[in-house]
């Protein structure tokens, strides 16, 4: 199975997508968007530069955990991994992104 990006509404009533691999982990989530519209252009952006292994922001938490930024050719973060417990996996992670977003398709859950 491939993977797919959910965009949706959260509680506060801004809209947020999250990349999710075939096993149907996250693997990225975005900021939240007070326009629908802009967090469609989050989507496109990702499936952009997700391919680029420049755009991504390799860090270590302060637990000691390890996550990454995808980042937009401009330095801004587009979206946000979930916490590894090591570099590794973390790794692991980007190389995901970098298979499922570019050709992912878009569930609209709003």
């Amino acid at each position: 199975m491939a993977g797919k990006f959910e965009l949706y509404e959260d509680k506060a009533g801004e809209y947020r997508f999250r990349l999710k691999a075939g096993n149907g982990e996250i693997i990225l989530a975005s900021e939240g968007y007070v326009q629908k519209a802009s967090a469609e252009n989050g989507v496109a952006s990702v499936k952009t530069n997700a391919p680029n292994d420049d755009r991504y922001e390799r860090k270590e938490t302060k637990s000691g955990g390890y996550m990454f930024n995808l980042k937009a050719s401009n330095g801004q973060v587009i979206s946000t991994s979930e916490s590894y417990t090591s570099a590794s996996g973390r790794d692991n992670g980007i190389e995901s992104v970098k298979r499922n977003a570019p050709d992912a398709r878009v569930e609209d859950l709003t």
